[in-house]
């Protein structure tokens, strides 16, 4: 039976890169007009929504979001997701009305097409590059002056698939301290199962999604950045930890 799933699965597959291809291609004049100007990233970000709601849901799935606190649409946070999918972005671009940017590798923006967009909208970070560091809260600072908030995957990378959670960087956390910006947790249980990056695993399904209540950083100095690191790395761990569907799909057999 499982290799019988193998071809449905490819192309399954496939029609997601072919599904991004036509919606980028159907919205890139729209894409590339509100990009240029940072003004007008509150339309851009509206776009990006109906990019992302064609990918999630043309691919077949839904999204059960539980919130523990209503976010503010005045106020900038400091979104914090697990990371385990390609469709990790997507998905939270979706749950946000509020504008987001992202801070993100620089080695995206090599990617045909979607780096062309890339770096226009997303404060990319080189870790190994100190100037660049800088530049991020250069600006992030301006981005937070308009209202807008950031999120920022804190294990970096997409970790293997048998890891619970991997390691947090600092940066979202040093961010968040500096300035002043509630961290909020997002619990993502789902992307890894339904949409890994094996492309003989996945399927059609439901997305659960926990954001859990704000940490606050008001007043907190810098030399608190690892208690906040800490905390939110256990909140989402023991949320993954909990999850019975989680952690069966993160110990299965390879």
């Amino acid at each position: 039976m499982k290799y019988i799933k193998i071809p449905f699965l490819l192309i399954w597959r496939l029609w997601f890169y072919l599904l991004m291809i036509i919606a980028v291609f159907v919205l890139s004049p729209f894409l590339l007009i509100f990009s240029f100007k940072e003004d007008h990233y509150h339309i851009f970000w509206k776009v990006a929504r109906i990019l992302s709601k064609i990918l999630v849901f043309g691919m077949g799935f839904r999204i059960d979001f539980e919130t523990e606190e209503i976010i503010q649409p005045d106020k900038s946070y400091m979104f914090c997701p697990n990371h385990a999918s390609l469709i990790d972005p997507f998905l939270l671009i979706v749950l946000s009305k509020n504008p987001i940017v992202f801070v993100g590798k620089k080695e995206l923006a090599r990617i045909p097409v979607f780096g062309f967009f890339y770096k226009r909208v997303v404060i990319m970070v080189d870790r190994s590059n100190h100037k660049s560091r800088k530049r991020v809260f250069k600006l992030a600072k301006k981005r937070l002056n308009d209202g807008v908030s950031m999120a920022i995957f804190p294990e970096g990378l997409v970790p293997s698939e048998d890891v619970v959670l991997a390691p947090f960087k600092k940066g979202a956390f040093s961010l968040a301290i500096e300035f002043e910006i509630p961290i909020v947790p997002q619990v993502y249980y789902d992307c890894k199962r339904l949409f890994s990056w094996d492309a003989f695993k996945g399927g059609i399904g439901v997305f659960r999604v926990k954001q859990h209540k704000p940490i606050s950083t008001k007043g907190m100095s810098i030399d608190k950045m690892t208690y906040l690191k800490d905390k939110t790395f256990d909140v989402i761990y023991n949320a993954l930890a909990d999850d019975e569907v989680y952690m069966k799909d993160t110990n299965r057999k390879k």
